[in-house]
């Protein structure tokens, strides 16, 4: 729909259009789902089309989600400056996109921003934040005068003879968006992401006002969470440095006693190993992770020549088959440890893969494993 007054902002640099909804004279509403600009016409889409499109309707801007574009329009013309100011005047942007929920802002510079860079433009946006800066803006001035007055235009923007400059202090830019009267109603200002999105090309994710309320909160929340798991310790940081301490030696406990349990099953299973056409075999299960097998495969394998091994094991109700052949095996007998999992793999609902000379499947039923072991004996015939 095409009104000829609206007070809907229409999409454009990188500000989203705006929602809200109309009423006609008998109360019927008429929901604006977005606002774009086509043609320099302003276009509304609503969900349905009023009875009367004759009618005169009373349009209402979704003011809360508007205030906190609003919020992000403002903070994003304060990063820019921050980020020329921080990391160089090298920095221009090179498109944003703001939102209700969070604002987005891509910049040239040409290395990470380190944790101190970051804290410093942070900081220097919400000290503009608290000093309360007025909203001043020029309308209709020529583009001329905006420039040599210290605005600067955006990427990637087109501008007519005539222009619109909106300033925060010393932040000064050409911009037809929606604005704070004041600094001061975005209350805070917080960094969420920063990350490369092209060579040369940074981008900073960030929220403000009520987005950065319900991140506090959650952060506090899963704070106190935290502190309730640590018994609530006076030092939660440093008990959870403690706990990550203890947590690594004793998986480095675990290793050393996995690799004990390995050696003395290698040295039972070497008088296990039986000959089968000319071929030392054996296939059984055990009770080992994937990593202790394929040790224990590897160290039986450089102990006999014309190996051909099949582990079958169980770990957290899943079956693992795991199949070790000498490569002098593989070239003279054209076995493929490969092969002969995925064929066996299917009695245990699973599949797998790998070397010729040695692969694993994994599969969800471990029932099918002593079906595996003795099936695999038909390959040596």
């Amino acid at each position: 729909m095409v009104f000829n007054l609206t007070p809907f902002y229409a999409e454009g640099g990188g500000q989203v259009g705006d929602k809200g909804y109309l009423e006609d004279a008998s109360g019927d509403i008429i929901y604006i789902v977005d606002t774009k600009r086509e043609n320099n016409v302003i276009i509304h889409f609503a969900k349905n089309l009023p009875k009367d499109i004759h009618a005169t309707f009373k349009a209402s801007v979704d003011t809360k989600q508007r205030n906190r574009t609003e919020c992000n329009h403002t903070a994003t013309h304060l990063l820019h400056q921050a980020l020329r100011e921080v990391l160089g005047t090298h920095v221009e942007q090179k498109g944003s996109a703001v939102h209700s929920k969070y604002l987005r802002f891509d910049f040239s510079h040409f290395a990470k921003l380190t944790v101190e860079e970051l804290r410093d433009v942070e900081n220097f946006v919400n000290s503009r934040i608290e000093g309360k800066l007025p909203l001043q803006e020029q309308r209709n001035i020529p583009m001329e005068k905006a420039i040599e007055e210290g605005a600067m235009a955006l990427f990637g923007e087109k501008y007519g003879d005539t222009v619109r400059t909106v300033r925060f202090g010393q932040s000064i830019e050409l911009c037809g968006g929606t604005h704070v009267k004041n600094t001061g109603d975005i209350w805070h200002f917080k960094i969420v992401s920063e990350a490369a999105v092209a060579a040369g090309i940074r981008r900073i994710e960030a929220i403000t006002n009520d987005a950065v309320k319900d991140f506090y909160f959650e952060n506090n929340r899963a704070y106190f969470e935290m502190k309730d798991l640590l018994n609530n310790a006076k030092e939660p940081v440093k008990a959870l440095q403690n706990l990550q301490e203890e947590n690594s030696d004793l998986k480095k406990q675990i290793e050393n006693l996995l690799k004990e349990k390995a050696q003395n099953i290698k040295g039972n299973l070497k008088n296990e190993i039986s000959e089968v056409n000319g071929i030392k075999f054996l296939a059984k299960k055990i009770d080992l992770d994937a990593s202790g097998i394929k040790d224990l495969c590897f160290e039986l394998g450089s102990q006999f020549d014309n190996l051909f091994l099949l582990f079958g094991a169980e770990n957290n109700g899943k079956a693992l088959l795991s199949c070790y052949i000498s490569k002098e095996l593989v070239a003279s007998k054209d076995l493929n440890a490969g092969t002969i999992v995925r064929e066996l793999g299917k009695h245990i609902q699973g599949g797998g893969g790998g070397q010729p000379f040695f692969a694993t499947a994994g599969g969800k039923n471990p029932d099918g494993l002593e079906h595996a072991l003795q099936a695999v004996k038909s390959y040596l015939d």
